[in-house]
């Protein structure tokens, strides 16, 4: 059995079913995978759109990897205290749009979690197989903070104001798909799904007049809930999960996702969400919010997607099973 989501607000659909080849061209970029399937009615060569579609992804590595010494971002957060630094069109998007998330979700969602994501294993600096101690924690907690950063919108800036490590793991694959999305647009090409690690971003129709149909991932233990597939025109979909990276020891789960409010992961015993996913018109605001959602917790997570028409799909463990708990705006879907 199958649940179907039909967006609510749809793009406006073509005046005419595209005509062309449906090609698939796929990669790697950021430590994950990538496709993008696509309709060719302009005949344009897989090549050059590979390496349109790798343009736009190098730009984000190159701007905001933390894994090389040599980036924008690399090189902002080994920068003296209280500099201030011209930042790249795309950096400061991402980083205005993460502390507006930030803000908005009171630090659930915080890209200077960086020296605790380091510390638990889950950056540059290597994995873990046993949990840092309280003390290390806690002294590295007290170099985050978002509000730590201060932008000058104007001159396109941020405040180094030391030792503030800012980490974009939870938006900048979302915002890579939004830049292939723009991309894509541009080359006319108008019918595409796009994936990078997870998240997606479809528009336009099939030539049989279908959508880009993708089930919603789920936690692999989860398989007592029902599949949801959605139709992805002009919509973008991330997911997060305590299940995607992780490491345990003596019968702990931690998982990559880390409170910021506290510096450690989140817990299974006082928060169950296993998998959260968010559909939105931006894949750069729905990965971030996924993570923060994760970090909430289900009461928090529902209120906020209520007040801001957020359509989320949350699934809970519980000693009985896994619950799902949906969004009003997704619950619209289902009609």
């Amino acid at each position: 059995m199958r649940r179907v989501l039909i967006p609510q607000n749809l793009q406006t659909l073509p005046p005419q079913l595209p005509k062309g080849e449906q090609h698939t061209i796929t990669g790697q970029s950021m430590g994950t995978t990538w496709a993008v399937r696509y309709i060719n009615t302009h005949q344009q060569s897989n090549d050059a759109v590979h390496a349109l579609i790798q343009h736009e992804l190098d730009l984000v590595v190159a701007q905001m990897s933390t894994w090389q010494e040599d980036s924008n971002l690399s090189v902002f957060n080994r920068a003296d205290a209280n500099t201030w630094h011209v930042l790249p069109a795309s950096f400061f998007a991402v980083l205005d749009c993460a502390l507006k998330v930030a803000a908005e979700t009171n630090g659930a969602f915080d890209p200077t979690i960086g020296p605790l994501v380091n510390l638990w294993g889950f950056g540059p600096e290597g994995q873990r197989t046993s949990p840092p101690d309280t003390t290390e924690v806690k002294a590295l907690h007290t170099y985050c903070g978002w509000q730590k950063i201060k932008l000058d919108s104007e001159g396109m800036r941020a405040l180094q104001a030391g030792n503030v490590y800012v980490d974009f793991s939870g938006i900048a694959k979302g915002y890579s798909v939004d830049r292939i999305a723009r991309a894509l647009q541009n080359a006319s090409i108008e019918n595409y799904l796009i994936e990078v690690g997870g998240e997606l971003y479809g528009a336009g129709i099939k030539p049989d007049g279908q959508p880009w149909w993708i089930a919603l991932e789920t936690s692999p233990d989860a398989t007592s809930v029902t599949e949801s597939v959605v139709a992805l025109h002009g919509l973008a979909v991330a997911t997060s999960g305590d299940y995607r990276r992780y490491f345990e020891h003596h019968g702990q789960h931690y998982a990559h996702t880390i409170d910021p409010r506290t510096g450690f992961p989140i817990d299974r015993a006082s928060n169950a969400l296993v998998s959260v996913t968010v559909l939105h018109a931006e894949c750069m605001v729905a990965d971030a919010l996924a993570t923060a959602f994760t970090v909430m917790g289900v009461d928090a997570a529902l209120a906020y997607a209520k007040q801001k028409d957020i359509a989320a799909l949350l699934i809970e463990h519980k000693a009985d099973g896994f619950k799902e708990h949906f969004s009003p705006q997704l619950m619209a879907m289902m009609e």
